[in-house]
């Protein structure tokens, strides 16, 4: 018995409805969600009881993703052994503003997309918030580096910017974007969106969507076609209203397509379809 399962139980957010066709998360960290509700008291899950938690309310399919080397190989090795699992490897640009994206682990990075279930690169690009301006050169050379990366296994490259869209931007049209590259966790205005959907890139909307103070981004939402949209928890991170503050995991993502649904003006059923729809062009089959 773990440790984790001898802390008297604590209350998870409810599972929502089940959807009316399957749809997909297309950003989650299953490795940490394990790790985070241990360390937070919460009784101990596994990766297995999580999918089929998420499969019991219509989202039967993930995209597992890696922020350094070893949970990439782990995301990885994962996708190996689920048939509902796909992956995405990658040195997070936080990783790489400290010193983390050296010639080896880069190595290594590569070696891992070739493997048939990983299916881009990611979560890679920039941040201005978390990493400071003395580390702003080496992220962007890493952010280079993946999209070479990416570009060379043909596969899809999932960028992460906070505080960073003009230099994201300026950095993707100076190296040329990958054919699929998705904006994970799309948090700005619809000026931004316009500017992003122009170029043909993907967003990928969290529950950061239904949140009170997150209006801009709910109106990027409602102008975004359902053919450039994913939907994605970035678990265990940005629960959705109404259960902000307590930890995230895929059978949540439903609370999230519920939102977009109302902010597209898009039927619940059609919505799962296209997202799924789009998830299939990005990442490639499942099965």
């Amino acid at each position: 018995m773990s440790a984790a399962s001898e802390v008297p139980s604590k209350n998870r957010p409810p599972a929502p409805e089940p959807l009316p066709a399957p749809a997909v998360d297309s950003h989650c960290h299953l490795d940490i969600i394990v790790d985070f509700l241990a360390e937070d008291g919460y009784p101990s899950v596994d990766v297995d009881a999580e999918l089929a938690a998420a499969a019991a309310v219509g989202i039967t399919r993930v995209v597992q993703v890696g922020v350094d080397v070893a949970s990439s190989q782990w995301s990885a090795d994962l996708a190996a052994r689920r048939s509902d699992v796909l992956a995405m490897v990658a040195l997070h640009p936080n990783e790489a503003g400290a010193g983390a994206a050296t010639a080896k682990a880069l190595a290594e990075i590569d070696r891992l997309a070739a493997q048939p279930r990983v299916r881009g690169i990611g979560e890679t690009g920039l941040d201005h918030f978390r990493t400071g301006q003395d580390g702003w050169a080496i992220q962007e050379q890493s952010f280079r580096a993946h999209i070479d990366i990416a570009k060379r296994h043909g596969i899809a490259l999932m960028i992460h910017t906070r505080d960073a869209y003009e230099d994201m931007l300026r950095v993707l049209d100076e190296e040329g974007a990958p054919a699929q590259t998705v904006l994970h966790c799309f948090s700005s205005d619809a000026v931004t969106a316009r500017r992003c959907l122009d170029r043909g890139l993907v967003l990928s909307y969290s529950g950061t969507v239904t949140f009170a103070n997150a209006r801009a981004t709910a109106q990027a939402a409602a102008i975004t076609p359902l053919d450039q949209m994913l939907v994605e928890t970035d678990a265990p991170f940005l629960t959705p209203t109404p259960f902000r503050g307590r930890p995230n995991a895929p059978y949540l993502t439903p609370y999230t397509i519920r939102a977009l649904a109302e902010l597209t003006g898009t039927e619940l059923a059609t919505l799962c379809e296209n997202l799924t729809a789009t998830a299939e062009r990005v990442f490639g089959p499942w099965h």
